[in-house]
Order: structure tokens, then C-alpha cells, then sequence
């Protein structure tokens, strides 16, 4: 069978391993195993969300509704825009797929940092645009204009908080990117990690109503990190409304499913579980960055809920991922992203304590 030229540029996502291969290749008990590889939200589901999702299974016989009117009146609330600046999509990378099928081809070009999250290339790759990255992994400004100017991208995107190496972009920055380039290329502002960064430095903070003023800009959110909705798949879309229209003729019918927009609509309404959630991780993060010090490990000063450590010539991260992986203790190596380096979800107290035990007796 003869496929499309394009797939034999594209590298397949890696996702975190699951549990349950750790249980089947080594033997470890299920609750024995710490996941600290996918930036999932460790306190888990909103309880009162999780009730939500019991109640709405009697009727996953039924279509959701396909305007989706309350979650998006619950986002327009949230955010001080209006519905018709929103679209919600399986986790807001389908919103990146619809990014690429209704603006790039094989004479359009993307701009991206040096290290970023995976499928902006590779969305861009099975619509067979050309990928520029910057030099750096940060978000200089002045580095995407300079590449703006030479190579004149279609799309732009800015991670921010950046995923997987945890740095942030000001929205000072941010928006001086955006005044530097036309109306014709678009800007994705995906902000996965934004909760996170807007509690640690309000100079980061970075909402949709900031950005609205732009025609060719467009915010990216997510219910899978700080709301805890990771396996409910579901992110959105903000900004002017003929972005959005166009978009939309992109999306399929019934793209999100009824337990899923009964789950962030009610994930919406509790503020709280988000501040506990974010709290959590302002805490706990001082212990890697103090272990990280204390044991003369470079580290990225994060604005999410991970951190990326930074090996020199003394440690592999693969040989390090692979030797926790064995004590059942799952990280992300992103050997795959050319570093020698690990990420690491910030978890609970005791799924550290486990993560620092073993990771000890690894480097020593």
C-alpha cells in the first residue's frame, strides 16, 4: 500500500508510559507504581466532578449536545469574552489539527521554538508544511521575529508555559511577537500550563480577553492539567470570531462526548479545586529545586507543574529513566527531544518521597 510522502517525515508522538506497562514488564503492584510522566494533576478528579460523570452514564446512549451552549457560556464567563469566540475540541491539540487543515499546505511554513511540544510539528508535517524552529528552547523575542522576517511562517506557535522543558514567556514578550508579524500569520498562544504560571509571577499571566483585540491570534486552554480532567479529553479555542467560524468548518460532528462536557462544565464552577491544585505544586516543587541544588543538578526554573532536570556529562537520561522505570517510578526522558534530560511531574508528598528515595540511590 502506498501512503502519503509526508508520513515518512513524521515521527510518532511518544506518549508517558502508562501503569500498566510498568505492571506487566516488571511485576509491580498497581499501587505501588508513581506516574510522574504526563503532567497529570496527582490530587486526581474533582470529586464533585467526578459525581457529575456517574450521573451523566445513563445517557452515554445519547449524541452530546453538538453546540455545546453551557460550557461555552461557562468559558465566556470565566474569560470575559463571548461564546462565539470559542471552540472545544478532544484536548485542545485537536485544535491544533484544525489549525493545520485550515491553514497550511506544501508552500506554507511554521515557526516554532528550538524545543516545544511534539505534535505542533507534527500536525504541521501531515499538512506538509515546512517546520523552522529558533535557536533557542526559550521564547526570545527576538529570535522569532528575526526567523518572522526570514522565512515569513503562516503559524507561529508560542508555548508558554513551554512543555516539556517548563520555562514561560511574559506576556510583555508575547505580545510584542505578535505586534511584529502581519495579519496573515497566525499566532497560537497555547496555554496548557497558564494557571500555574499566573500563580507564580503575574507578569506571565496571560488571559483570552488580552488577546482578543488581535484578529490573528488565537488562546489555547486545556481541563487536563489544573482541573484534573486529563482522560476526559477536552481543551478550547479563544478568539475573534471569524477565526472561529473558520475553524469550525474543521471540526467533525460530536467531536467531545457527554461525559466530557459534563465534566468541565462542572470542573468550571469550582475555582477552588484549581487553587488547590495549584497550590499543591507551589509547594512541592521547592523540594526538587532544593534536591536539584543540593545535589549540583541544573534544572529550568518552571512555570508549570514539572521540572525539567538538566544532565552534564556525569548522568544519561535514558539510563536514569530506564533504572527508575525498573523501581516503578514512570518520568519522561526527552532524550527523544535531543537533551540530556528528565522531566517530572510534581505529584503529591508521598509520590516524591518515593521519586527522591530512588532517584538517590540511582545517582549515587
Amino acid at each position: 500500500m502506498t501512503f502519503n510522502k509526508v508520513l515518512e517525515e513524521i515521527q510518532l508522538y511518544e506518549a508517558g508510559k502508562p501503569i500498566e506497562l510498568v505492571v506487566r514488564e516488571f511485576g509491580i503492584a498497581p499501587q505501588d507504581v508513581v506516574k510522574l510522566a504526563s503532567n497529570e494533576n496527582p490530587i486526581g478528579t474533582n470529586p464533585a466532578v467526578a459525581q457529575v460523570i456517574i450521573e451523566n452514564a445513563a445517557k452515554a446512549h445519547l449524541y452530546p449536545d453538538d453546540s455545546m451552549f453551557e460550557l461555552k457560556a461557562a468559558l465566556a464567563n470565566l474569560y470575559d469574552v463571548k461564546s462565539e469566540n470559542i471552540i472545544v475540541g478532544a484536548g485542545s491539540d485537536q485544535i491544533l489539527e484544525f489549525i493545520s487543515h485550515a491553514l497550511l499546505n506544501e508552500t506554507t511554513t511554521v515557526l516554532m521554538s528550538q524545543v516545544t511540544f511534539a505534535m505542533y510539528e507534527i500536525y504541521a508535517k501531515q499538512a506538509g508544511a515546512k517546520i523552522v524552529r529558533t535557536p533557542s528552547y526559550m521564547h526570545k523575542p527576538e529570535e522569532f521575529i528575526e526567523a518572522y522576517n526570514q522565512h515569513h511562517p503562516k503559524v507561529i506557535y508560542l508555548c508558554t508555559p513551554n512543555n516539556p522543558t517548563g520555562d514561560a514567556t511574559s506576556k510583555e514578550d508575547v505580545l510584542r511577537i505578535i505586534k511584529a508579524v502581519d495579519s496573515d500569520t497566525l499566532v497560537v498562544v497555547d496555554g496548557a500550563y497558564m494557571e500555574y504560571a499566573a500563580a507564580k509571577d503575574e507578569k506571565y499571566a496571560i488571559s483570552p480577553s488580552d488577546l482578543l483585540s488581535y484578529d490573528n491570534v488565537i488562546y489555547l486552554g486545556t481541563f487536563s492539567k489544573a482541573y484534573g480532567l486529563g482522560g476526559m479529553r477536552i481543551g478550547y479555542g479563544i478568539a475573534q470570531s471569524d477565526l472561529i467560524r473558520a475553524l469550525h468548518k474543521m471540526r467533525p460532528p460530536f467531536n467531545v462526548t457527554t461525559l466530557s462536557l459534563a465534566a468541565a462544565l462542572e470542573a468550571s464552577k469550582d475555582r477552588g479545586f484549581v487553587e488547590k491544585s495549584v497550590a499543591l505544586h507551589q509547594e512541592q516543587i521547592k523540594r526538587y529545586e532544593a534536591f536539584a541544588q543540593a545535589h549540583d543538578i541544573e534544572y529550568i526554573d518552571s512555570y508549570t507543574n514539572f521540572i525539567t532536570y538538566l544532565f552534564d556529562e556525569k548522568f544519561n537520561s535514558t539510563q536514569i529513566a530506564d533504572a527508575l522505570l525498573q523501581k516503578g517510578v514512570i518520568i519522561r526522558n526527552l532524550a527523544s527531544y535531543g537533551m540530556n534530560a528528565i522531566r517530572i511531574t510534581i505529584g503529591t508528598a508521598k509520590q516524591n518521597d518515593t521519586f527522591f528515595k530512588y532517584f538517590t540511590e540511582i545517582i549515587a
